[in-house]
This record gives structure tokens, C-alpha cells and sequence, in this order.
């Protein structure tokens, strides 16, 4: 069930609605969910030449089950439910409404569940989970305990959960019955590739831990994480040129090349603090978004779709990417070192200096201090803690979440090309709970 807050005439309302009540509503929406009695759409509108997003009541349900299609009474009052309006640019509105997208498919904990986002592709996940140990240790039984670590180390897989949840979001609109094994062998590739960066990224960080557990270079050394690292890129390789589709192929080997580009452009940009908010995107791109975006327009490639639908599912990857890079760079700054299993503020100590960052920078109170600290490297004994306190008192943080939010509603925008599905309800709460990390 999905669930948010919306906001009328100053109060929280707490709605509710199934998919199928929400297909009587405007043609554009964001799913608002409703415990007082009724089904309700937000759908983005046209009104003087700007985006605008307006409330609109499907149908309300009375206590005794009789529904009124046309009952026009205000929330709480016992003839129905009112209709709610919001007439706001798209980016205030969504800003208004940011806090309620952290209740969509909660859990009684109140945190949004990937269980219930994985529903649609439940059976297609566990299938994609079998295929990912065997791949390694099938061919090499040696590397097998080296697999299961890698596999089983407490990830979420979400890279190749959002190739299958386009894929399901998609196969349908061209007269497919079902997904085809491509689409499940994009979704292995995807998690193959992101897996086998991230293993080399330990070695050379040296890193012990990742995800709470030992990494594999912690448990089996340096020579074993590299071979593991490169048969997965290799077998990556192998499996993307049997999809036997050239769109594909060239989408998902540019991604590897991006991976180097943005390792290179950290590396050449540590403690320059010259760097602007296009050259992080860019680089942010290259080593988080672009594998997202590509795989997600793969998917669309696979369910035949037009190239416009291909184009809306490849930018949705790409904001999505964008807005989970942003709150990943933001957590460093807010989390605990027991949460990131890693020292708070990493980044800032080796020199990658992040959205965060970059927007302190630009405070005329905080920003020339800090300038200070990262030109020394902060080799001074509390330096590196003087200039936390700076990129959040300077106003960084609060930058860097709106830049995040910005991101995630340019990503929900490219769905409104999409049929209503539980799948694109599950691609809506991906966005959700990449935000929801920031709470």
C-alpha cells in the first residue's frame, strides 16, 4: 500500500488509494494514498504557461462501504471528502511534499521497505540472486566462498532490481507476454559490473569492511579480490555480447569506460576546491549514474519500446543515479561512523570534495575558512572537524538535500510516460527511498 502526507489548508491529511482507484483520476499524478475515506491523484497540470500540480478526489468510500462519485464535502466531514487543490510550481510543490514521499510502502518500522518495492519482481529477483553466485563459482569452485561473500553481503542489489522493475513497467506496451531472458541477463550484467568496481575500489582504498562485513581483499588479500574483480568484468563482458543487440552493447561498454573517467576525475580534482557544481554532476555521473541510466534504457530496449519511451527511462536512470550519488555524499557528513562503516567525513579528509562541500563554499561566512582548511590538507590537529561544522553551519547540507530533491522529481517526471503497473508504482518508491536515506 502506498503511502504519503499531503498538506491542505495548513494541516496533514493522511490519504490512501489502490492502484486501480487512482485510474479514475487526471491523466499525470503522484500516488497520494488516504485513511479518511477516499481515493485521491495528484496530477501535473498546465496553468499559465507553468507546471502545476493540482489534487484531485477519485472517489470516496463511507463507512457502511456505499461509495459517492460526486460527494464535494471537506476531509473529516461525514458526507465525503473534498476535493484538494495545490496550485504550485512542480518544484515547490514537490518540495512541499518531500517529507511525505519517505511513507511510501513503509514497514512498521516506518521505513520504506525494499521487500515491498521488490513485489512485482519478487521471483525474477530470486532468479537473478542464484544466477549472480553461480556465475563465479559454476567455473571456478575457488572462487566460490569468495562469491557468496561478495553476493551475500548484506546489499540490496537495487541496480538490478530497477532493470527489472523497467522491465516489467515496459514489456507490455509493445505486445510482450512476458519478460525475456535478456532483460534478466542485462539485470545479472548490471550487478556483475557495479560489483567487480566496487571490489577493486576496496583494494585500492584498502578498505576492511563494506555493507557491516569484511571485504573480500580483508578476507581472501589483494590477489584473489582482483581476479574476482576481473572474471566478473570479463564474464560481464561475455554476457552483453551474446544480448546480441548492438544498441545494448555500446550503451553498457561506455558505462565501463565512464567508471574510468570518474575515478580519473576524483583523482586529478582531490583538494581543489576550483571545482564547480557541473564538474561534480559530471563526475558523479560517470561513477554512479551512468550505469543506471544505461541499464534502464537496455530494459526499454528489450521491451521494444519507441525511442522516446527509451529516452524517458534512460533520464530516469540517470536522476535517479544522480539523486542516490548526492544523498550518499550528504550521508557522509551526517551519519554516524557506525552507520557509513567508515570514519565520518572521509571524503572532505582525502580531498573529494562533494556537493556539500561545494556549497559551503560558496557561503560568504563559512566558505573563505573553510577554503583555508582544505588548501592545508587539514593537517592540523581538529581541522578536518572545523570544517564539518563549517559545511553544515555554512549551509551545505541544506543545499545539497535540495539538490538531491531536485534530482529525484526530474527522475519521477519520466515516468508519466509509463502505464499504471505495480511495477511503475515501484519505480516511484525507488525514488522515494533514496530520499527517504536523508531521514
Amino acid at each position: 500500500m502506498i503511502q504519503q502526507i499531503v498538506y491542505q489548508s495548513g494541516h496533514q491529511v493522511n490519504l490512501r488509494g489502490s492502484r486501480d482507484q487512482r485510474k479514475k483520476g487526471v491523466s499525470s499524478r503522484t500516488k497520494l494514498p488516504a485513511t479518511i475515506g477516499g481515493s485521491w491523484r495528484v496530477g501535473i497540470t498546465e496553468k499559465e504557461g507553468q507546471q502545476n500540480v493540482i489534487g484531485c478526489r477519485a472517489h470516496s468510500r463511507y463507512g457502511d462501504g456505499s461509495r459517492d462519485d460526486d460527494s464535494q464535502s471537506a476531509p473529516g466531514q461525514s458526507n465525503g471528502v473534498a476535493p484538494l487543490r495545490v496550485f504550485a510550481p512542480l518544484r515547490e510543490a514537490s518540495a512541499a511534499l518531500a517529507s511525505s514521499f519517505q511513507d511510501v510502502m513503509m514497514t512498521n518500522s516506518n521505513k520504506i521497505s525494499i521487500r515491498s518495492i521488490q513485489g512485482p519482481v519478487s521471483k525474477d529477483m530470486d532468479i537473478c540472486r542464484k544466477n549472480l553466485v553461480d556465475v563465479v563459482g559454476k567455473r571456478h569452485p575457488l572462487l566460490r566462498a569468495a562469491a557468496d561473500q561478495i553476493f551475500s553481503a548484506g546489499g540490496k542489489r537495487l541496480r538490478p532490481l530497477i532493470v527489472l522493475l523497467v522491465a516489467r513497467a515496459t514489456y507490455q506496451m509493445h505486445g510482450l507476454d512476458d519478460l525475456t531472458e535478456r532483460h534478466r541477463r542485462l539485470a545479472e550484467i548490471t550487478e556483475m559490473i557495479h560489483t567487480a568496481s566496487l571490489v577493486h575500489d576496496d583494494v585500492l582504498d584498502e578498505c576492511d569492511t563494506r555493507r557491516g562485513k569484511q571485504t573480500v581483499n580483508n578476507i581472501y588479500g589483494s590477489r584473489v579480490a582482483v581476479l574476482v574483480g576481473d572474471f566478473l568484468f570479463a564474464q560481464s563482458s561475455w554476457f552483453l555480447a551474446n544480448l546480441d543487440n548492438l544498441e545494448v552493447i555500446k550503451l553498457i561498454s561506455q558505462v565501463i569506460a565512464d567508471f574510468a573517467d570518474g575515478e580519473i576525475s576524483q583523482a586529478a580534482s582531490l583538494f581543489d576546491a576550483s571545482v564547480n557544481l557541473e564538474k561534480y554532476l559530471e563526475k558523479s555521473f560517470f561513477k554512479t549514474a551512468s550505469l543506471i541510466a544505461a541499464s534502464c534504457r537496455g530494459a526499454a530496449v528489450f521491451s521494444e519500446c519507441t525511442e522516446e519511451e527509451k529516452t524517458a527511462m534512460y533520464e530516469y536512470g540517470k536522476h535517479l543515479g544522480l539523486a542516490f550519488q548526492v544523498v550518499d555524499d550528504i550521508l557522509d557528513f551526517t551519519q554516524s561512523s557506525e552507520k557509513l562503516g567508515k570514519p565520518q567525513g572521509q571524503d572532505l579528509a582525502t580531498g573529494n570534495l562533494t556537493a556539500p562541500v561545494l556549497f559551503a563554499l560558496q557561503n560568504p561566512t563559512t566558505g573563505p575558512r573553510l577554503l583555508t582548511l582544505i588548501e592545508s590538507r587539514f593537517k592540523k590537529q581538529g581541522s578536518l572537524e572545523e570544517a564539518l561544522d563549517l559545511v553544515a553551519s555554512g549551509g551545505g547540507i541544506d543545499q545539497a538535500r535540495k539538490l538531491a530533491r531536485e534530482e529525484a522529481d526530474t527522475a519521477l517526471a519520466q515516468l508519466e510516460i509509463l502505464p499504471e503497473s505495480e511495477a511503475k508504482d515501484s519505480m516511484i518508491a525507488m525514488v522515494d527511498y533514496v530520499l527517504e536515506r536523508l531521514y
